[in-house]
């Protein structure tokens, strides 16, 4: 029997992901498949609540399959799957949408914040509802943790009620999940925005050649006040700065000593940060060049990991249907 406990990850499918996706997500998912069962949500459905175009999805979901399991996710033991493959995502959805208010709903943080983010005029059913889906999402596999960013936790705690729910309603069916914070903060964007992300054109993708990644460093924001060389810099300020601590650890406290003094300059500061982040991603860019030419046996893992969770969600909504006697 496998005691261990469950974790459900997931994340809509954007194409390439980048760096900000590996530090806030795949390096910890990566870390957990030795200590916990792991599934691996392609959240496809997710997609229609904030664009109706699914033109690329296709696409975007086998580019984001290979990131994954280039950066070292095992599809063997956790399985890699999409969420519009498996039918009781959508079951215990509608099961879930009756538990749970719309007044309680329109209090989440997280969908007040992306509505203002993408200038959203009239917000839709599926849009205002979509943590419920995401609910469906976790319990469906019983996850005991999620691993989720800082502003996904109100997720959780509805997931975590909608649980509750159901079990003081029909019985105890589901875990109330907790979430694993990431240790390392969100990546800022190469521009200081707070968050990184390919639509803000501020990314550096984790596919990224070498020449790409100098060249996007170079363009990064930092010290507004360090204008030259010998300047005194400010490197709690800077952005590159925070990319220094999470890639070049060792030198950290060098390149603080060298910006506060001014010996250390803007240009080469960069330099030295765009080649440490080239070298930690040059075992993942070497794996990914061979998968891109192996998208048949992507497509083969996708259905494995969808047999793999079908399995488990056909026994949940079993379950699910007995409990509230409809057999």
């Amino acid at each position: 029997m496998n005691d261990k406990k469950i974790i459900l990850s997931g994340m809509r499918p954007t194409g390439k992901l980048h760096i900000g996706h590996f530090v806030g997500a795949l390096e910890n998912w990566i870390k957990f498949q030795d200590d916990y069962q792991n599934y691996h949500l392609i959240a496809d459905y997710h997609v229609l609540t904030t664009s109706l175009d699914t033109s690329t999805i296709e696409k975007d979901t086998l580019e984001m399959a290979i990131d994954w399991i280039a950066s070292g996710i095992n599809p063997e033991k956790s399985p890699v799957f999409r969420q519009s493959k498996i039918k009781e995502h959508a079951e215990l959805h509608l099961i879930f949408s009756m538990l749970i208010t719309v007044s309680r709903l329109e209090r989440n943080p997280t969908v007040k914040e992306q509505v203002r983010d993408l200038k959203i005029e009239n917000i839709t059913y599926g849009h205002l509802g979509y943590p419920v889906l995401q609910a469906a999402d976790i319990l469906l596999y019983k996850g005991n943790y999620v691993p989720v960013g800082e502003d996904q936790v109100p997720h959780i705690e509805i997931t975590r009620e909608i649980a509750r729910r159901f079990n003081q309603t029909w019985g105890e069916v589901f875990p109330e999940p907790e979430p694993l914070l990431s240790n390392f903060a969100r990546l800022p964007g190469l521009d200081g925005n707070a968050k990184m992300s390919k639509s803000l054109n501020n990314a550096i993708l984790i596919s990224d050649k070498p020449d790409e990644i100098k060249q996007k460093l170079r363009k990064a924001v930092t010290d507004p006040q360090k204008i030259r060389k010998n300047d005194p810099g400010r490197p709690e300020i800077c952005l590159v700065f925070t990319y220094h601590k999470k890639f070049n650890s060792d030198e950290l406290n060098e390149i603080e000593a060298g910006c506060r003094s001014g010996k250390l300059g803007c240009v080469e500061c960069k330099l030295k940060c765009s080649m440490k982040i080239i070298d930690f991603f040059s075992p993942f860019r070497e794996k990914r060049a061979s998968l891109e030419n192996r998208i048949d046996d992507i497509k083969d893992i996708l259905v494995m990991g969808e047999a793999k969770a079908r399995e488990v969600a056909s026994k949940t909504i079993t379950e699910v249907r007995e409990n509230m006697k409809f057999g």
